[in-house]
């Protein structure tokens, strides 16, 4: 706004450079949907390690693939993962663990109260509780009062017991506080804003939030948690009303790769998930990655026959298809769980770990495929294929896992399952989709700004001006083919792509264009014998 001049001398005006930096967003962050030890349901929750994992979702355990996927994200190269905890109810049991705990307090509307755990399952059992009052200044005479009311503070300590036997281990700690609901320590009031274990519900009166529902408030008996059933489909899939099941992430403000391992060992994920999982990815511009029926390789010998066949019935077609990548076979792996003992375990949370490891030291568009997307932590392959067989299936976009002297267990395709070549799609590979996905969710959220400003050249120019220095930088990275960049990218805003009905109606386009980079995915060597003593 111009300075309003009033008297002589020299004013100072600050004018706004017009440069607003576009920040790329992150590439690799990795949704895994599945069944835990512990943990919020169907609240999508960041983890930055498997140690994160352990502390909120319990760690390893054997009836749940999703807490080995997730070991395998983060041994394989992954930085951040975001769990969504699904559980499936046995009969009319919410599988909360809750028990009265007798105060001293002589009111029978303030006195007993039940406390829940914060999330269902068996591991709230382990749980101790214990109170006392001595609450005075410790330099005092130990006092307690003789009788205990709503307004007397107390101490509430939480314990948990070890499996080893050993002395219980105290988790949390409150001291001070009261079932006085006037009181700043109000017990309910501080559990439910502080305390990753329990929750309180006085005497039946209100509802606590538990597991992202309201607990119902007739919980006066005491009774324990439970770990629940075998997920179904339907676990999986949720209601998109409800934000549940896969519908979660609807609730997470970012991810890129979503991988949803099967509810057992053994078993698959239904190709019905996978369809909504893939609609989903679409929507929220990520890439599901699709894990092999485990029968395709019970057999070597049928391997290739299972696979050739049986794509066609996953469903996974379309152009929704250019988001979603299949990787065969499935890998055996040491499980620290049942002494080392070998077992057959899905790929994705490896070949989702190779993608942020690759992501890191290369960037989204290098293909995560190669002699250095090495397998960590494996012990073979379901299956081993040869070149014959692995040329039967690449040409129809089913990416495989190979393994080679020296090299080991690598990751040896780069298509996504719109990949297959009489399709010749524009997404074929796998970094050339990821590559796309990477731009669209940057500009979308670095052209925000736009919104409102008024539509002419000025606004154009700017909007050139931002986008360019983005690609420019891009381009700098070796994200794009050309040498100049004129050969690697394009943005365009101007009157030509946004006329001026476009304006009346409040639209303005831009255009961005890029070149990618595409694998080398065939690399042939011609080799010719001369003939040295021959003059031409």
């Amino acid at each position: 706004m111009p300075v309003q001049t009033t008297y002589p001398g020299v004013y100072i005006e600050e004018i706004p450079s017009g440069v607003r930096t576009l920040t790329g967003v992150a590439t690799s962050i990795t949704a895994f949907i599945g069944r835990a030890l512990s943990g919020p349901v169907n609240e999508p929750t960041i983890v930055n390690s498997f140690s994160d994992f352990e502390r909120s979702f319990g760690g390893l355990w054997i009836p749940s693939t999703m807490s080995y996927a997730v070991r395998d994200f983060f041994s394989n190269g992954g930085s951040q993962a975001i769990i969504v905890r699904v559980f499936n109810e046995t009969g009319t049991d919410d599988g909360i663990a809750s028990f009265v705990l007798q105060t001293s307090i002589a009111s029978p509307v303030d006195g007993p109260f039940t406390l829940v755990a914060t999330s269902p399952g068996a591991w709230a059992n382990n749980l101790l509780v214990t109170i006392d009052y001595n609450t005075q200044d410790p330099t005092a005479p130990p006092t307690s009062p003789v009788s205990p009311t709503v307004n007397d503070p107390f101490n509430l300590t939480i314990f948990m017991q070890n499996s080893d036997g050993s002395q219980p281990t105290i988790k949390e700690k409150y001291l001070g506080v009261s079932m006085n609901a006037n009181d700043v320590l109000y017990l309910p009031r501080v559990l439910q804003q502080q305390s990753a274990l329990l929750n309180v519900e006085k005497n039946g009166l209100g509802k606590w939030i538990v597991g992202g529902r309201p607990v119902a408030v007739d919980k006066k008996t005491p009774q324990p948690g439970n770990d629940g059933d075998v997920l179904t489909f339907q676990d999986y899939e949720g209601d998109e009303g409800d934000k549940t099941g896969m519908y979660a992430l609807i609730k997470a403000d970012l991810f890129n790769i979503l991988c949803i391992p099967p509810a057992e060992r053994g078993r698959d994920t239904a190709a019905t998930t996978y369809q909504k999982a893939m609609k989903l990815c679409v929507d929220k511009r990520a890439m599901l990655l699709v894990d092999p029926p485990i029968a395709w390789g019970s057999s070597p010998a049928t391997a290739t026959a299972n696979a050739l066949a049986g794509l066609s019935s996953l469903g996974l077609s379309g152009t929704y298809a250019r988001n979603a990548a299949l990787y065969f076979p499935c890998v055996i792996e040491a499980d620290p769980l049942r002494n080392n003992q070998t077992d057959t375990f899905v790929p994705s949370g490896i070949v989702a770990g190779i993608m942020s490891r690759t992501d890191s030291t290369r960037g989204v568009w290098k293909s995560p495929a190669g002699i250095d997307a090495a397998l960590n932590g494996v012990q073979g392959l379901q299956v081993s294929l040869t070149d014959a067989e692995n040329g039967q299936m690449n040409p129809l976009g089913i990416n495989n896992l190979r393994t080679f002297p020296l090299a080991g267990s690598v990751v040896w395709g780069a298509r996504t399952l719109r990949g297959a070549d009489q399709f010749a799609d524009d997404y074929k590979y796998v970094a050339v989709r990821r590559t796309a996905l990477f731009l669209e969710e940057s500009l979308y959220r670095g052209t925000q700004w736009v919104v409102f400003e008024p539509n002419d050249e000025a606004l154009w120019a700017q909007i050139r001006l931002n986008i360019g220095a983005f690609m420019q930088n891009l381009f700098r990275q070796g994200a794009f083919q050309g040498t100049t960049p004129k050969q690697a990218y394009l943005v365009k805003c101007d009157s030509e792509t946004t006329t001026q009905n476009d304006i009346n109606n409040g639209v303005v386009n831009i255009l961005v264009g890029f070149a990618p980079l595409k694998p080398a995915e065939f690399v042939i060597i011609q080799i010719q014998q001369l003939a040295g003593q021959i003059d031409v």
